[in-house]
């Protein structure tokens, strides 16, 4: 991959070969995220699992301390009854069969985070190819799929900053902690909590669970984190 002027002159910054710990890693992210816009910070976890094996997914969702730092439309599939519950949980969008149409045929995605009650999954499976390579297809292991009256918490957690995440093909997670304009304090104490959550997931596999992690910018370069200094 090819990289602008910008970019290279900020990996000279530091060393690639390098692992770092995080509060000094977080500090050099911070001050390299500096485009024009308020840059996301990211943490990419390398994880010894075969995701070929349906009993090595890494799959869950944490709350982050202080949020992601920006607004989350949810959207709700819910009909009926269960779609009023919706609207006074504060959903976003409330989506039945129309809703479902669009998405099919229009590719309508002007939502950052989706939950279900159960009544409607059969209907949402017309979209699950394009939702689930998205990481929007609720699933009941992600805590997306929810009874009508635990809608109200579940629509506030998404709010707040409650991040799903999930193994890729690869093996590889891909998990934002916040924003470039955050307190240093308080992303380190996001990507902590989220270096507990993917901990938490780890499945039964021989070797190093936390192969390489990664923290970068939108814009930056990755930076090596010492994977052995986050484990408990």
């Amino acid at each position: 991959m090819k990289h602008g002027k910008r970019y290279l002159t900020l990996q000279k910054q530091f060393s690639r070969s390098k692992v770092y710990p995080l509060s000094e890693a977080m500090r050099m992210c911070k001050s390299m995220a500096n485009a024009k816009f308020d840059e996301t910070i990211e943490l990419h976890f390398n994880l010894g699992i075969d995701p070929r094996h349906s009993d090595q997914q890494v799959r869950s969702t944490v709350m982050l301390p202080h949020g992601l730092g920006k607004t989350v439309r949810v959207m709700v599939f819910a009909e009926g009854e269960d779609a009023r519950k919706a609207q006074e949980a504060g959903a976003d969008i409330v989506a039945g069969d129309e809703v479902i149409a669009r998405i099919q045929d229009e590719g309508f995605m002007d939502f950052d985070a989706v939950l279900a009650v159960p009544s409607i999954m059969r209907k949402i499976g017309r979209v699950a190819r394009i939702l689930g390579p998205r990481g929007l297809m609720p699933n009941p292991k992600a805590g997306t799929v929810v009874q009508p009256d635990d809608l109200g918490r579940a629509v506030q957690e998404l709010k707040a900053g409650r991040v799903e995440f999930r193994n890729d093909k690869t093996g590889n997670l891909h998990i934002p902690i916040g924003k470039a304009g955050f307190e240093v304090e308080k992303l380190i104490e996001n990507a902590r909590a989220v270096t507990t959550a993917v901990q938490g997931q780890k499945p039964a596999i021989k070797g190093i669970f936390f192969r390489r992690i990664v923290l970068t910018s939108t814009m930056g370069p990755g930076i090596r984190l010492d994977p052995t200094a986050l484990q408990d």
